[in-house]
């Protein structure tokens, strides 16, 4: 597997005046020369260094400058790297802070002041109850983001009543009861990504994508996948196409009575629904014979050309590796993935739960979003590998006709039904501009909104949060990048969602009457939130 490191290292020997030049350039930020580092102060959110010591205190102060000015600067050479393609430079320098972050002196007990202080005024009781964390975690195989014992699925979790209407081999299909007398005539279904559960979508009863939509006034249909083992390891990509999103939809219209339903996508599953509506758009000449009458999509991608931070671990040599990993289990566990994504964000996802828990003596915090984000699934072998070949490193979804799927080759042109597209401005999995390029290649019109946090609390903004919430919305113009259609907007305060439940209640038909009783052809197979949820 090639090594991105010693790539760069072989280029810098290649240019030994410039290696000299950059060589200088780090000794002049260190204290070899018996003088303080530069002033190099922690960015804006960098909660590493929000301890007042770190300003006030000499030596702490000295000791951030030190660390912060070598580090960017050791980073940046590598961008400067001469003679390196800037994607291998990329993947290097990626490498490098993770480096870069593990050695940083707020992760060390002696030189973190709050740890020392904490310890102080504890009389060594927070050290203490930090080695009983550490413990804890070890005998779990994990470092755990939350307590998993203080949520409880249905109760806490997943708790908005409803009903299991639909179960095969690939997911289970969840109806939500109706809160109002009447509900618009066109039912929404929510297609989450299998790469966890669906109850993203149905957190606490404030944090409920599925419970203000109710609450709005539409009938409500969800997704829930079934968390694989080996001996669904040739499940596909094409099977959550059809047995999964096409089986639902067809579940749904049915159930409701209507001839066409509002499809939402959410990440892999937002992709996923992508490559149905062309393969629906490319089978039916007719608009009217499609049964998804407008879509919307939450920080998807279909153009993977740029995907972010993910690329550096993506490759065909660092595929091939995971392919036999695969070929062996039947599936991709979900501890490896969820390090996989940790890694992205290591100072958030890791060394700040190091630092809380085993240093200061934290408990974990009590956060509906991080235990959901706990309970991962696994992914089936012929799935992973789909995603990971032929959109990742092939990036055939963004090409037309560079698909074919049951006899349809796909071209997302051809799509004609309205979209909504949510990105979001700090999304570190599928980079908001990202997410507006790939929402452009859709034939349709397209209203884009930029939302403000990330990939999870960007889609997941309830109205009534924090005081910064904002989001831009706006259509999305023909030939217009991302850039140079944000510059024209203004934000607007609050929560998209809002904006959204207008844009629906705008297309979603007339008021009508919910089905008081069951379909006889979908009769009620149990309560939501289902059998596959629980599924570890």
């Amino acid at each position: 597997m090639p090594n991105p490191f010693a790539n760069v290292a072989a280029a810098w020997l290649a240019h030994p005046l410039e290696m000299a030049r950059a060589w200088q350039e780090l000794a002049s930020v260190t204290w070899a020369s018996g003088m303080p580092a530069p002033l190099a102060e922690a960015a804006e959110g960098d909660d590493r260094f929000s301890d007042e010591a770190w300003r006030d205190n000499p030596f702490f102060h000295g000791l951030m400058q030190q660390y912060l000015g070598f580090t960017r600067t050791l980073e940046r050479q590598v961008y400067d790297t001469p003679g390196v393609a800037e994607s291998e430079a990329h993947s290097a320098a990626f490498w490098l802070r993770h480096w870069c972050n593990a050695i940083a002196p707020s992760n060390f007990a002696l030189t973190n002041p709050e740890v020392l202080r904490r310890a102080f005024d504890s009389g060594g009781a927070s050290l203490k109850h930090g080695f009983e964390e550490w413990l804890r975690d070890l005998l779990a195989g994990d470092l755990r983001m939350v307590d998993p014992a203080q949520f409880q699925l249905g109760r806490d979790l997943a708790a908005t009543p409803g009903r299991v209407v639909m179960r095969n081999q690939m997911m289970e299909l969840i109806q939500y009861a109706p809160v109002r007398r009447e509900v618009r005539s066109v039912p929404l279904l929510l297609v989450p990504p299998w790469i966890n559960k669906y109850y993203i979508l149905d957190l606490t009863e404030r944090q409920s994508m599925v419970r203000h939509l109710v609450g709005q006034g539409f009938e409500v249909f969800v997704l829930s996948w079934k968390n694989p083992r080996g001996d669904m390891q040739e499940v596909s990509f094409e099977d959550h196409l059809f047995d999964g999103i096409l089986a639902a939809i067809e579940a749904a219209r049915t159930v409701a009575g209507v001839p066409q339903v509002h499809a939402v996508g959410y990440c892999i599953g937002g992709t996923a629904l992508s490559a149905l509506m062309a393969w629906l758009n490319r089978r039916h000449r007719a608009v009217r014979d499609i049964p998804v009458a407008h879509w919307t999509l939450l920080a998807t991608l279909t153009d993977f050309s740029k995907p972010g931070d993910i690329a550096s671990f993506i490759s065909d040599e660092s595929v091939a590796l995971l392919d036999g990993l695969m070929a062996r289990q039947g599936f991709l566990d979900s501890q490896q993935i969820g390090w996989s994504f940790r890694m992205l964000r290591p100072n958030t996802q890791i060394w700040r739960y190091v630092v809380h828990k085993y240093l200061l003596g934290e408990p974990a915090p009590a956060l509906a979003p991080l235990a959901w984000n706990s309970d991962g699934t696994r992914q089936p072998r012929a799935t992973h590998s789909f995603c990971l070949r032929q959109l990742y490193l092939a990036n055939r979804l963004a090409k037309a006709d560079a698909l074919d799927m049951r006899g349809q080759k796909l071209d997302l042109g051809r799509i004609r039904q309205p979209l909504y597209a949510v990105g979001a401005v700090a999304d570190h999995i599928t980079p908001w501009r990202s997410t507006y390029r790939s929402a452009a290649l859709v034939g349709a019109p397209v209203h884009y909104v930029l939302t403000a946090s990330g990939h999870i609390l960007g889609i997941i903004n309830p109205p009534g949060g924090s005081a910064k919430q904002q989001y831009w919305s706006a259509p999305l113009v023909a030939g217009r990048d991302a850039k140079d259609w944000l510059a024209v907007q203004s934000p607007t305060p609050g929560s998209w969602w809002q904006d959204w439940t207008a844009w629906l209640h705008g297309r979603c038909g007339e008021w009508r009457e919910p089905a008081p009783e069951a379909h006889p052809d979908y009769p009620w197979l149990c309560e939501a939130p289902g059998n596959y949820v629980r599924e570890r």
